[in-house]
């Protein structure tokens, strides 16, 4: 590091008004280039920073600034910067000279993914933007002892977990700009890389990064400038939630509640940007930010491979040590200590578990069930792994051995998952889907007329990600990179039985790919599974339980 001493003076070489700018810097003793960089800088006009006003200043001021983004083959950031007002041929420019340089080699462990991931999906946003720049708050600090989860949308563009932090993506400037304020400490208490807070231009890749303070004059300047905001109309995405679905829930029980109407955080926010900036067009960017999450990338897809593997062997373990006798809660617990162990820290949602009368209602999740000899389960559990969830339905029975009855509509249900499977690719329909499996099952001699049949077929069910039931709902035409549920249901309350088998799928360029393979399926496996000792029986053995 050159220490600020070392250096006498700056000089500012080639046309202010023109990029590159060349800064070379001056030893004071040999006044020869110290350390000549060239660097690729973005010119700060006045309109980039309208809180950053030269005329505030006098002449030839030396002004400390928190954060400079610059781009630079070097990968410098500069710390501390002379500001001088300088005057063009076109524009008023206010000059940024370096007196600091911090060379940074900051590794990207600090995110998820690597930042070009991000930085590539901040792109195609701009790209469906191009008219306007969009705000996208992040998840505020929680006020209960739950652990904090970053809003979904926010995640995705960044990768950032700091709590109220704000990204403004701007889609005619084609660049990005986000906002926090922590420090090193809090950070820490929330296990978040500390290069984050010391480094977060070169960590998370976006092109500048301001205190959370500063938001407020920035949306003063731009507000009114800018000829469209965008921003997410529906409420955001924290953990066990559907956007979609939350959105709904609020506007029963808080929005149309007579005695409450009170708007959403994003409702608000829309109504004082209308408010605020009468002449600029307020518009809604979910869709925008769902339509690039729908199509999952080679690092999310590794993910989810890695969370299905984790959620396999959580099923499997939770059907070995299933035995009539045992609480419904007894089985979520042991659902729930394989994920921990095997590294995901959080469920996708409650772990849901019907049987007896309870089969009708398709999320029961009370688990206070004692479990009968004869009883039929139907459990509906997944992993969250780093924010991206896993969906899986496996249904068995209580003893170990099927009944006729329970093996003929099991049977059935296992048929059209399987059919599915094999037809699922790129341009598929809904109504092909169901067709060709029809065509299947027809020739592996199964009777289409029979009554579990007409309740279910081939087909899609919801999209799986970020949220266990994705953005956008569901696929109409199948595309690579598509992600979701394989699912079909049949339930008869009238005998206490509900089947339901359910896999998480990928589309691929060719086919498919079932990302929660494994788990045993026919009922031959299932039966041979369940003689077996699972972790409740080696405990009781053991007089440990």
């Amino acid at each position: 590091m050159i220490s600020h001493d070392s250096i006498s003076s700056s000089r500012l070489l080639g046309d202010p008004d023109e990029c590159p700018l060349f800064l070379s810097f001056y030893s004071e003793k040999s006044n020869v280039p110290a350390f000549p960089i060239n660097i690729n800088i973005d010119v700060i006009f006045s309109q980039d920073f309208p809180f950053i006003d030269g005329d505030e200043y006098p002449e030839h001021p030396t002004f400390l600034f928190p954060v400079i983004l610059i781009n630079s083959s070097a990968k410098k950031s500069i710390k501390e910067v002379d500001m001088r007002k300088r005057s063009g041929p076109a524009t008023k420019i206010i000059a940024f000279l370096a007196i600091t340089l911090l060379a940074s080699s900051v590794a990207n462990a600090a995110l998820l993914f690597d930042k070009s991931e991000y930085a590539a999906r901040r792109q195609k946003l701009m790209e469906k933007i191009p008219d306007g720049i969009a705000v996208i708050f992040g998840a505020q600090p929680i006020a209960s002892y739950y652990s904090y989860f970053q809003n979904n949308d926010f995640f995705y563009l960044t990768g950032v977990e700091i709590p109220n932090a704000i990204l403004v993506v701007d889609g005619v400037r084609k660049s990005s700009l986000l906002f926090f304020t922590t420090t090193e400490a809090a950070a820490r208490n929330e296990g978040i890389g500390v290069d984050l807070v010391k480094n977060p231009v070169e960590v998370t890749g976006v092109d500048r990064v301001l205190p959370y303070e500063d938001f407020t004059r920035m949306m003063t300047f731009q507000g009114s400038r800018a000829k469209v905001i965008y921003t997410p109309f529906y409420p955001e995405e924290l953990a066990r939630e559907a956007s979609t679905e939350k959105f709904s829930t609020l506007q029963r029980n808080q929005m149309l509640n007579f005695w409450d109407q009170r708007p959403t955080r994003e409702q608000q926010f829309v109504k004082l940007l209308r408010e605020k900036f009468p002449m600029t067009e307020i518009r809604d960017c979910s869709n925008f930010i769902w339509e690039l999450r729908a199509i999952k990338s080679p690092a999310e897809i590794e993910l989810m491979r890695k969370t299905g593997r984790i959620g396999v062997k959580a099923h499997t373990e939770m059907m070995k040590a299933t035995r009539p006798g045992m609480y419904e809660y007894e089985l979520a617990a042991v659902f729930d200590y394989i994920n921990e162990k095997e590294g995901a820290r959080e469920l996708a949602y409650g772990v849901i578990i019907s049987s007896g009368e309870n089969h009708p209602y398709v999320h029961y999740y009370k688990h206070d069930r004692l479990l009968k000899d004869g009883d039929f389960i139907v459990c509906d559990a997944g992993p969250d792994l780093n924010y991206y969830d896993i969906d899986i339905t496996t249904s068995f029975p209580a003893n170990g051995k099927f009944t006729p009855r329970q093996k003929e509509v099991y049977e059935a249900a296992l048929a059209v998952h399987e059919a599915s499977m094999k037809v699922y690719r790129p341009g598929l329909t809904a109504e092909q889907c169901r067709r060709e499996v029809d065509e299947i099952l027809t020739k592996q001699g199964f009777d289409l007329k029979k009554d579990y049949f007409n309740r279910m077929r081939g087909g899609f069910g919801h999209y799986v990600g970020m949220a266990t039931h994705d953005v956008t709902g569901g696929p109409q035409v199948l595309k690579p990179g598509m992600v979701f549920a394989n699912e079909p249901l049949v339930i008869y309350p009238a005998e206490n039985l509900g089947v339901r088998v359910e896999d998480t799928v990928l589309i691929t360029e060719t086919g498919c790919e079932n990302l929660t393979a494994g788990i045993p399926r026919t009922v031959k496996d299932i039966e041979d599974l369940m003689k077996k000792p699972g972790i409740a029986q080696v405990l009781k053995k053991a007089g440990l339980y």
